[in-house]
Protein backbone atom coordinates (compact mmCIF):
# COMPACT_ATOMS: atom_id res chain seq x y z
CA UNK A 1 0.00 0.00 0.00
CA UNK A 2 1.04 3.47 -0.77
CA UNK A 3 -0.52 6.52 1.08
CA UNK A 4 -1.11 9.55 -0.59
CA UNK A 5 -1.85 13.02 0.70
CA UNK A 6 -2.00 16.72 -1.28
CA UNK A 7 -1.84 19.78 -0.16
CA UNK A 8 -0.95 23.26 -1.19
CA UNK A 9 -4.11 24.01 -2.77
CA UNK A 10 -6.73 27.07 -2.58
CA UNK A 11 -8.00 30.20 -3.79
CA UNK A 12 -5.61 32.22 -6.68
CA UNK A 13 -5.86 35.26 -9.04
CA UNK A 14 -5.72 34.62 -12.86
CA UNK A 15 -1.56 34.56 -12.93
CA UNK A 16 -0.87 33.66 -9.79
CA UNK A 17 1.37 30.73 -8.88
CA UNK A 18 0.70 27.70 -6.15
CA UNK A 19 2.88 24.75 -5.74
CA UNK A 20 1.29 21.52 -4.76
CA UNK A 21 3.24 18.64 -3.08
CA UNK A 22 1.99 15.24 -2.51
CA UNK A 23 3.36 13.43 0.35
CA UNK A 24 3.76 9.54 0.30
CA UNK A 25 3.95 6.95 2.94
CA UNK A 26 3.81 3.14 3.07
CA UNK A 27 5.91 1.08 0.59
CA UNK A 28 8.91 1.98 -1.20
CA UNK A 29 8.12 5.33 -2.92
CA UNK A 30 11.44 5.49 -5.21
CA UNK A 31 9.88 2.25 -6.75
CA UNK A 32 6.30 4.22 -8.11
CA UNK A 33 5.92 6.53 -11.14
CA UNK A 34 3.93 9.48 -9.98
CA UNK A 35 1.11 11.79 -11.66
CA UNK A 36 -1.20 14.49 -11.20
CA UNK A 37 -4.50 14.61 -12.42
CA UNK A 38 -7.60 16.82 -11.81
CA UNK A 39 -11.30 16.90 -11.98
CA UNK A 40 -13.20 19.76 -12.26
CA UNK A 41 -17.19 19.42 -11.49
CA UNK A 42 -19.08 17.61 -13.84
CA UNK A 43 -15.85 16.80 -15.93
CA UNK A 44 -13.46 13.72 -16.01
CA UNK A 45 -10.48 13.45 -14.65
CA UNK A 46 -7.52 14.16 -16.58
CA UNK A 47 -4.03 13.68 -16.51
CA UNK A 48 -1.91 16.71 -16.04
CA UNK A 49 1.25 15.28 -15.37
CA UNK A 50 3.89 12.72 -14.17
CA UNK A 51 7.06 11.99 -13.43
CA UNK A 52 9.38 9.06 -13.18
CA UNK A 53 10.10 6.70 -10.27
CA UNK A 54 13.88 8.99 -10.88
CA UNK A 55 12.64 12.04 -11.74
CA UNK A 56 14.68 11.50 -14.77
CA UNK A 57 11.77 11.41 -16.85
CA UNK A 58 8.28 13.88 -17.12
CA UNK A 59 5.18 13.81 -19.04
CA UNK A 60 2.59 17.11 -19.42
CA UNK A 61 -1.12 17.35 -21.05
CA UNK A 62 -0.41 19.69 -23.74
CA UNK A 63 -2.40 22.27 -21.48
CA UNK A 64 -0.07 22.95 -18.97
CA UNK A 65 2.88 22.51 -20.55
CA UNK A 66 5.37 25.27 -20.00
CA UNK A 67 3.34 26.51 -17.44
CA UNK A 68 3.13 23.51 -15.03
CA UNK A 69 6.58 21.45 -13.39
CA UNK A 70 6.53 18.57 -11.97
CA UNK A 71 9.31 17.24 -9.82
CA UNK A 72 10.03 14.59 -6.91
CA UNK A 73 12.07 14.32 -3.50
CA UNK A 74 12.39 10.54 -2.90
CA UNK A 75 14.47 11.63 0.04
CA UNK A 76 11.38 12.96 1.24
CA UNK A 77 8.96 10.85 -0.29
CA UNK A 78 7.40 13.88 -1.83
CA UNK A 79 6.23 14.93 -5.48
CA UNK A 80 5.39 18.51 -6.54
CA UNK A 81 3.53 20.78 -8.61
CA UNK A 82 4.74 24.38 -9.61
CA UNK A 83 1.68 25.65 -11.30
CA UNK A 84 2.66 29.21 -12.58
CA UNK A 85 0.58 31.85 -15.06
CA UNK A 86 -2.78 29.78 -13.69
CA UNK A 87 -6.09 30.76 -15.52
CA UNK A 88 -9.62 30.25 -14.28
CA UNK A 89 -9.86 26.88 -16.63
CA UNK A 90 -6.81 25.12 -14.54
CA UNK A 91 -9.89 25.21 -11.34
CA UNK A 92 -10.66 21.64 -10.21
CA UNK A 93 -9.50 19.34 -7.79
CA UNK A 94 -6.33 17.98 -7.84
CA UNK A 95 -4.96 14.86 -7.24
CA UNK A 96 -1.87 12.66 -6.98
CA UNK A 97 -1.56 8.89 -7.73
CA UNK A 98 1.12 6.43 -8.15
CA UNK A 99 1.79 3.80 -10.85
CA UNK A 100 4.13 0.70 -10.18
CA UNK A 101 7.47 1.98 -12.08
CA UNK A 102 7.60 -1.49 -14.03
CA UNK A 103 4.66 0.07 -16.01
CA UNK A 104 4.68 1.59 -19.57
CA UNK A 105 5.81 4.96 -19.48
CA UNK A 106 4.37 7.70 -19.53
CA UNK A 107 1.20 6.62 -18.42
CA UNK A 108 -1.48 9.34 -19.07
CA UNK A 109 -4.44 6.79 -18.48
CA UNK A 110 -6.26 6.89 -14.59
CA UNK A 111 -6.84 3.46 -15.10
CA UNK A 112 -2.70 2.58 -14.70
CA UNK A 113 -2.81 4.42 -11.08
CA UNK A 114 -3.25 2.09 -8.02
CA UNK A 115 -3.22 4.90 -5.54
CA UNK A 116 -4.59 7.79 -5.31
CA UNK A 117 -4.74 10.78 -2.38
CA UNK A 118 -7.72 12.26 -1.00
CA UNK A 119 -7.92 15.95 -3.37
CA UNK A 120 -6.74 19.10 -2.77
CA UNK A 121 -9.06 21.94 -4.15
CA UNK A 122 -7.33 24.61 -6.33
CA UNK A 123 -9.57 27.83 -7.45
CA UNK A 124 -8.29 30.16 -10.02
CA UNK A 125 -10.68 33.75 -10.19
CA UNK A 126 -11.12 35.70 -13.17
Amino acid sequence: QVQLVESGGGLVQAGGSLRLSCAASGRTFSNYAIGWFRQAPGKEREFVAAITWGGGGTDYADSVKGRFTISRDNAENAVYLQMNSLKPEDTAVYYCAAVPSFRAWPSRSKNEYDYWGQGTQVTVSS
